[in-house]
C-alpha cells in the first residue's frame, strides 16, 4: 500500500508542497516501522501456529484421509463387481429382448403441406 493509494487529493485540490512531502514521510516511516514492529511481536508466534496447523493437516490427511479413501475404493471394487454380474445377469436379458420387440418398428416421416 502506498500514500498515493491512501492518501488521494484530486488534481482541482493540492496542499502546499511541504505539507505533502512531510505527510509523505511521516506516513511511509510510520508505515515501515508499524509493519516491522508487529512482524516481530506477532510474526513469530503466528508463523509456529501456522507451522502446527499444516503440520496437522498434513498428518491427518497422510495418515488418515488417504488410507481410509484407498480402502474405500478397494472395498468398494467388489460391490461394484457385485453389482455388475448382477446387471449382466439379470438387466441384459431383459433389454436384449425388449430391443429384439422393437428391432422391427420402423419410423418414417412425411411432410404435410
Amino acid at each position: 500500500m502506498d500514500f498515493e493509494d491512501v492518501i488521494a487529493e484530486p488534481y482541482g485540490t493540492h496542499s502546499f508542497d511541504g505539507v505533502w512531502k512531510a505527510s509523505y514521510t511521516t506516513f511511509t516511516i510510520t508505515k515501515y516501522w508499524c509493519y516491522r514492529l508487529l512482524s516481530a511481536l506477532v510474526g513469530i508466534p503466528l508463523s509456529i501456529i501456522w507451522g502446527v496447523l499444516f503440520a496437522l493437516i498434513s498428518f491427518c490427511h497422510i495418515w488418515a484421509v488417504v488410507p481410509c479413501v484407498k480402502s474405500y475404493m478397494i472395498e468398494i471394487q467388489c460391490v461394484g463387481r457385485m453389482f455388475s454380474l448382477c446387471v449382466r445377469t439379470f438387466c441384459d436379458p431383459l433389454f436384449e429382448a425388449i430391443g429384439k420387440v422393437f428391432s422391427a418398428v420402423k419410423v418414417t416421416l412425411q411432410k404435410q403441406g
